[in-house]
């Protein structure tokens, strides 16, 4: 055995040093709390639209509210654009020193806003102001968490030092559906809606201080460090990851056969799974939050067991075989989950089958990811109505201009146009609202899950083989994220495609698949988004991402 051999084992089997931790354990901890940070104004949206919305209508409220919820996914890669920069000229450990306070303040800022009805319209721009400097923090602190840990971990390591940080967004998520369950079992419905729900803003600003003492006591990464005493940083480093094509082809390749795939595996898993139980199965909002909590808490290690195993095998078989076993698995799944969640749902879409009948001309693609769209053509009222009540629908052809109608067994309801409908428009959505409701209830179809019907141990079964997936795709993507570009531009480099990939193309999963699910008639249609997405990501990372577990990330300078 020759010496550099004996020397790589004996690398392989030291046990992580006491500096090791440290770094591992204050990054992820303070990523941990960025991610609890973002998820919140989402888990608590119902409670932001009455507090910061309520001088406009409820429904107008929510829109607003989800507008203010998705300007923190749009913006994320700007964030990554800007502190990834920083990142690359003034060093790792500053940088997200500094996203994360933004993160910390602007978080705690939105638990001491005054309501609506105590300052007017600035009570929801200051509420958007602070959702996109969460985004901002957001896409800047992910790619400094990582390339800070990738760049402190032994050569042979750095896929299970990693993936550490891989835990943080499903624990961050975790931690806020807790703080949230918490406080709701702790206090009455009352109280919680009255101020109970800034509990879990405020007390941000502990987790902050915790954050910044402990990476107070860190040091730079020293891979920068090396890069700043040999004079090898890039003086523009956006310039030269995405200016140039060499750089720019890696960025796509990172993107479309790496990240975009992780993204949707990811937001499918945990909060399209979240959104299905809640919104299409009808199960109530505690009942599902446990169920996600259990599912979250049992998958977890698997993030590390992951990133470990990406050290022996590779980063790419993982990711790749996490995508494509996601997109075969999916339908089956979440069949599973209505039958198991939800049996009196599936039993009425067998029995009484729904169809729709109006002109295809008047039915829209509902595509509303900032819920700001309205769709008024009585195709889409009658298909909006179905589909967020979980009901299966056939489409049927009309002749042009014929008021779409709704058929149910012999019962045929006709929709409205609500553009015509001028002054009763409201009264004419109040009385189709409540004919349509009564006809789906008498044939079966239930306003709610029967809690002694719901299979908790098959539900949490399923749910945690979700995450399971979420941990193959999501483990070992920083490390092969962190390999794929030199240490002069690797902040920018890897921030933008995971950004991108995570922000918009998972971000905005829910209201793509809502889409679909309207378009199509059918509750699981909408999973046909994910499914592309992971399979394009197979496709892609198999032909053209390169193997690099193996890169020596201190001496790789790109390709040439």
């Amino acid at each position: 055995m020759s010496v550099a051999t004996a020397d790589s084992l004996k690398e392989r089997k030291r046990p992580m040093t006491r500096e090791e931790r440290k770094v591992i354990v204050a990054s992820s901890l303070g990523t941990v709390f960025e991610w609890y940070d973002f998820y919140l104004a989402g888990s608590l949206a119902a409670n932001i639209s009455m507090n910061f919305f309520s001088g406009v209508n409820p429904t107008a409220g929510f829109i607003f509210t989800l507008l203010g919820f998705a300007a923190g996914f749009a913006v994320r890669p700007f964030g990554a654009l800007f502190f990834g920069r920083l990142g690359d000229l003034i060093g790792r450990k500053y940088t997200f020193l500094v996203t994360m306070t933004v993160m910390g303040i602007s978080t705690f800022v939105v638990g001491l806003l005054p309501s609506y009805a105590a300052i007017g319209i600035l009570a929801p721009v200051a509420f958007v102001a602070c959702r996109l400097l969460q985004g901002l923090a957001l896409g800047g602190e992910y790619g400094g968490a990582a390339t800070y840990v990738a760049e402190h971990a032994p050569q042979n390591r750095r896929g299970f030092y990693t993936s550490w940080i891989q835990t943080t967004a499903t624990v961050g998520l975790f931690l806020s559906l807790i703080v949230i369950l918490v406080l709701r079992l702790s206090m009455s419905t009352e109280a919680f809606n009255d101020w109970g729900w800034r509990v879990p803003f405020l007390v941000s600003i502990l987790l902050l201080g915790v954050s910044i003492w402990i990476r107070l006591q860190l040091q730079e990464s020293p891979a920068f460090v090396k890069m700043k005493e040999e004079g090898t940083g890039s003086k523009a480093p956006l310039t030269e990851a995405f200016g140039k094509w060499k750089n720019a082809k890696i960025a796509l390749i990172a993107l479309f056969g790496g990240t975009a795939g992780q993204a949707v595996v990811w937001y499918t898993g945990q909060f399209y799974a979240l959104f299905f139980l809640t919104q299409t199965l009808k199960i109530d909002g505690t009942t599902a939050n446990i169920l996600i909590a259990l599912a979250l808490l049992i998958g977890t290690p698997f993030f590390i067991v992951f990133g470990w195993l990406s050290d022996k095998i590779g980063r790419k078989p993982i990711i790749l075989a996490g995508c494509l076993i996601a997109a075969i698995s999916y339908f089956p799944l979440f069949a599973a989950l209505g039958k198991y969640g939800n049996p009196d749902l599936i039993a009425a879409q067998e029995k009484a089958p729904v169809t729709v009948i109006a002109d295809p001309a008047e039915c829209s693609f509902q595509f509303n990811p900032v819920g700001t769209s309205s769709f008024t053509t009585s195709c889409d009222i009658a298909k909006s109505f179905l589909a967020r009540n979980a009901v299966n629908y056939a489409n049927e052809a009309a002749p042009a201009g014929t008021v779409a109608k709704i058929r149910i067994g012999n019962q045929v309801i006709e929709s409205f146009d609500a553009r015509s409908a001028g002054a009763e428009a409201a009264a004419k959505t109040a009385a189709f609202t409540k004919t349509a409701t009564d006809a789906i209830r008498s044939h079966g179809y239930p306003a709610a899950a029967d809690p002694a019907k719901i299979s908790i141990g098959m539900m949490t079964l399923i749910l945690t083989v979700l995450v399971i997936f979420v941990t193959m795709v999501y483990g070992p993507i920083a490390a092969l994220l962190v390999e794929l570009f030199p240490t002069r531009i690797r902040y920018s480099g890897m921030s933008l495609p995971y950004h991108i990939g995570n922000g918009w193309f998972g971000g905005f999963l829910p209201p793509t698949a809502f889409a679909i699910v309207a378009a199509t008639g059918n509750i699981y249609s909408g999973l046909w988004y994910p499914i592309i997405v992971a399979l394009m990501t197979f496709v892609v990372g198999l032909l053209l991402m390169p193997e690099t577990k193996d890169r020596d990330i201190f001496t790789y300078e790109g390709e040439k």
